[in-house]
């Protein structure tokens, strides 16, 4: 619905989790000392533990508050705790069947483990309720500790190095995803097809299927799947942007992702390989002075593709023209930049998320002024660095951003010119705030399956000691329908209640 002021799960739109101490994930720790104790040296060492439980219970008070509105909020919600924390949770699988009141579907997530187990790549079946069939008061009435019944684990994957750090699947093909972690090489995974493992101490690595090379340095959180061509793309620390096909390494009956089988080209049979076969690179693009961060391609084209980095630069790239940048965006934002998304619907609009705790939308057709960047808007309701940025596969204007304030926000640019969102409190095109994370919010996917329908995960360490949480959750529609479509479904509803209170 569109209204003033955005709906939000916090008392205040601008509100949400208090984060203390935030940390990035992996991307130069913040002292803890310099970015969350602004202390005098004269001031005794308790008033400084004092400040720390205070806003703990300013976390616990907010969130008692935001699950209160749950009911009136959402549509639906499952809350599922995580033993371990996930740093990435943003690749919904294939839908495996439909039922009258729920879908399944596959989910994949990571697990980061303190090293008396192997970390892991978890595939989850998943049971999505369909809109309007949860009833309001049950949706509330869950256990934080607890796992989620609708989130049930189908496969363990051992996954080689310390951390799996991005997930992202292959649009023609689901079932095969992409890892990050830390190291040079990206791993491709037949999910389907690779064994379930349990994951003990000192237990082998499962064996990824292929292994792309061509990274100098590791390459930890810069990962795309092209949309149209089966193309991969990353980010490292060696500041370059690779590009890969591996189209030569999946069979044709693998663009068919109901088909059965192995869909990667095997080089041996089973237990006889003795090592994954690996990609060479089809391009090495070099153009950022610091480390790439994230990556996106276009949704037109598998030769155009863009990137994001430490050194605030947002760079576009045409594979047909070489390998050096077609436009170089300087100062971007006014720190580091963590992910960028290139709009579906538009293939003229990108937007970047921020150290600055802003997102910026840019338009492809005027990056700069005078070399530096002039995005069409910056969006600030963030209280901290925004750590993700996706479009909504459902309105081609709107879009999520989260951040390590633990907000997932929701943003419709087309709300930023009206009258009424300007004259508003709330920061401009802001209608919607998920405040159901007590920590960072390091991931989210939009379900392309499931409109309106959402995954997010928070690294809750910081707040808990350990663990993570996974939150699936649709927004009521009340919220994001046109105002007179809802108005006039509301006053059916009144007078369909004023009929019934007048029955006897």
């Amino acid at each position: 619905m569109e209204s003033d002021e955005a709906a939000t799960a916090s008392p205040q739109a601008s509100g949400g989790t208090v984060t203390p101490a935030p940390k990035k994930r992996g991307r130069k720790p913040k002292n803890k000392d310099e970015s969350q104790e602004q202390i005098s040296g004269g001031k005794m060492k308790e008033s400084g533990k004092k400040t720390k439980q205070q806003e703990e219970q300013s976390v616990d008070e907010k969130y008692s508050q935001w699950k209160g509105l749950v009911p009136i909020l959402y549509d639906w919600l499952a809350n599922h705790n995580l033993v371990w924390p996930s740093l990435s949770c943003r690749s919904w699988g294939p839908q495996l069947d439909q039922a009258t009141y729920k879908n399944r579907q596959r989910l994949y997530l990571s697990e980061q483990t303190d090293g008396s187990v192997p970390n892991t790549l978890v595939i989850a079946n998943c049971e999505v309720v369909k809109p309007r069939v949860a009833a309001a008061e049950h949706i509330s009435q869950f256990n934080e500790e607890a796992r989620s019944p609708f989130v049930k684990k189908y496969k363990t994957i051992i996954h080689p190095g310390e951390v799996v750090n991005r997930i992202r699947e292959l649009p023609q093909n689901s079932k095969i995803v992409a890892t990050h972690t830390d190291s040079p090489d990206v791993l491709i995974w037949d999910v389907e097809t690779q064994p379930n493992r349990h994951a003990v101490l000192g237990a082998a690595s499962s064996r990824p299927d292929l292994i792309l090379t061509g990274h100098q340095d590791n390459a930890e959180f810069a990962l795309a799947m092209c949309p149209t061509e089966p193309f991969v793309l990353s980010g490292g620390k060696d500041k370059m942007v690779v590009l890969w096909s591996i189209q030569d390494h999946i069979t044709t009956v693998g663009t068919d992702s109901k088909s059965s089988g192995s869909i990667i080209k095997q080089t041996g049979e089973g237990g006889d390989k003795t090592e994954s076969p690996s990609v060479g690179p089809r391009g090495v693009y070099q153009g950022h002075d610091d480390t790439v961060e994230d990556v996106a391609f276009s949704p037109t084209s598998a030769q155009e593709f863009c990137s994001v980095g430490d050194d605030s630069c947002l760079i576009l790239w045409d594979a047909r023209t070489g390998t050096s940048p077609v436009t170089k965006v300087e100062k971007a934002h006014d720190a580091d930049l963590h992910c960028v998304d290139w709009n579906p619907h538009d293939d003229n609009l990108i937007l970047t998320g921020s150290a600055d705790n802003t997102v910026r939308l840019y338009d492809r057709r005027n990056l700069t002024s005078n070399g530096v960047g002039t995005p069409i808007y910056k969006f600030e309701g963030h209280k901290a660095a925004v750590l993700c940025v996706q479009w909504s596969p459902d309105k081609a204007s709107v879009f999520g951003s989260s951040a390590e304030d633990g907000l997932l926000n929701i943003w419709d640019y087309d709300r930023v010119s009206k009258k009424s969102d300007r004259a508003a409190k709330n920061p401009a095109g802001l209608f919607f705030q998920h405040a159901g994370h007590r920590d960072k919010v390091v991931d989210f996917h939009w379900n392309a399956a499931d409109p309106w329908t959402i995954v997010s995960v928070s690294d809750d360490c910081e707040t808990t000691g350990g663990g993570g949480t996974l939150q699936i959750w649709r927004m009521s529609d009340l919220i994001y329908r046109p105002e007179e479509e809802v108005l006039t479904e509301l006053e059916k509803f009144k007078s369909h209640v004023m009929t019934c209170a007048s029955k006897p």
